[in-house]
């Protein structure tokens, strides 16, 4: 039997594993590595597996069109066998739209067979309507929301946020 649900918890010290907010808190301050962007989140992305970083990535870390979860599971062999007990931490919501690639991060994370991802921020609708936490948790990943990790995020974003409501 395969458990699969959408949670969203508050980060208090009782929370059942309090290495996410650790992990979801390297990965907001990679975010800080992007280089700046008008039309683009900057985002930072681990996978972690056994207690142990498999790989980073961060937005723009290669190229001006790279996601940061894209870029970090391109550091890995594919199918290595590590994701499918790993964790991917980023700090926003994985795409389901993307106009400068033909994979989403979505449709990535589900063919490297992660089934844990913990996120800060649900992605705002200023560029698409994101559906990635929806579609991960439809196919049975544990999607796990931190939204108090979520206020970092926007800061380091805020440049996209001016005048705009999310």
């Amino acid at each position: 039997m395969t458990w699969s649900f959408f949670a969203t918890f508050p980060d208090t010290p009782t929370m059942p594993d309090t290495d996410d907010r650790y992990w979801l808190e390297r990965a907001i301050e990679l975010s800080r590595s992007c280089p700046p962007s008008a039309t683009a989140f900057s985002v930072g992305a681990i996978i972690v597996g056994d207690g142990e970083i498999l790989a980073t990535g961060y937005s723009r870390e290669t190229d001006p069109h790279d996601h940061a979860e894209e870029v970090a599971l391109a550091k890995l062999p594919p199918r290595d066998p590590r994701l499918r007990n790993a964790v991917i931490y980023t700090s926003l919501e994985p795409c389901s739209k993307r106009a400068s690639r033909p994979r989403t991060c979505t449709e990535r994370i589900l063919a490297a067979g992660i089934p844990r991802v913990v996120l800060a921020w649900r992605e705002p609708s200023i560029f698409v309507d994101c559906e990635g936490a929806e579609l991960l948790g439809a196919a049975g990943v544990e999607v796990v929301e931190m939204p108090s990790l979520a206020e970092q995020v926007k800061d380091i974003n805020a440049h996209l946020l001016t005048d705009r409501t999310d």
